[in-house]
């Protein structure tokens, strides 16, 4: 067995995701080649130009997306939302507040308070009476 570990390294898609950033918007380099976990920490610790842009302005993917506006990705798709969209736009329907994103908004509110009940009766059950 050799003591020398080999690189590791990931598809473009899958660091774009890590970097939280939408594939199609990158660089050609970037999306024709292979990026390995040290060229992933250093685009992370000292982002280039393309990526701080990218961060800010969007067209931004559809998590970043759903975080933005507080909805989950589904309610995105059932909202028609199915493409990318940058900081512009996101900012745009937040101003807007079509009823779709109200409802949304809502059902993810339900979501989180359901979630945080659920975590608090388990530790209530966890936790040894003293």
């Amino acid at each position: 067995m050799s003591s020398q570990q080999s690189t590791q390294t990931m598809k473009p898609a899958t660091a774009a995701k890590k970097l939280g950033v939408y594939l199609p918007a990158t660089p050609a380099e970037f999306q024709e080649g292979v990026v390995t976990r040290a060229e992933l920490q250093e685009l992370e610790a000292d982002p280039p130009q393309w990526l701080r842009v990218l961060r800010a302005d969007g067209p931004h993917p559809r998590p970043v997306v759903a975080a933005k506006l507080g909805v989950s990705i589904s309610g995105l798709a059932r909202a028609g939302i199915t493409e990318a969209l940058t900081t512009e736009q996101i900012e745009a329907l937040k101003q807007e507040r079509p009823e779709w994103l109200e409802k949304e908004r809502a059902t993810q509110a339900e979501v989180r308070k359901e979630g945080a009940r659920l975590k608090s009766l388990k530790k209530e059950k966890d936790t040894p009476d003293a």
